[in-house]
């Protein structure tokens, strides 16, 4: 009869409830000094693994934006080149001297190239 109510207890005990654990029953047992250890490396980790992915999202969006800008800066660069390439031209540069009516003409004779 003993032994029978003592297996009784120990299934009471073993087996798992909510009621149970949140009256404290689970600390009466050293559950949480044979199992505090690892659920505690397994609270750090899930923090780390979150703030990992937190610092690689804002990584992420830091490089999108920057690459959108430098995209941006590429064409403008691109419209810059080709307004300064047809302003060099011979034609455009005799316009403008004859727009704001310079005393300059075209060279006829090619240039000399002089030694010693």
């Amino acid at each position: 009869m003993k032994q029978n109510s003592q297996s009784r207890e120990k299934i009471k005990k073993s087996s798992f409830s909510i009621v149970r654990f949140l009256s404290g029953g689970v600390l009466q047992e050293g559950f949480l000094t044979k199992y505090g250890g690892m659920a505690a490396l397994i609270v750090f980790m899930l923090f780390f693994f979150i703030a990992n992915r937190y610092t690689c999202l804002l990584k992420m969006r830091e490089i999108d934006v920057l690459q959108n800008e430098l995209r941006d800066l590429k064409i403008r660069s691109v419209e810059i080149s080709t307004n300064l390439t047809g302003s060099n031209r011979l034609s455009e540069i005799e316009k403008i001297v004859e727009q704001q009516h310079l005393e300059l003409e075209s060279a006829t004779h090619p240039p000399y190239i002089l030694t010693k």
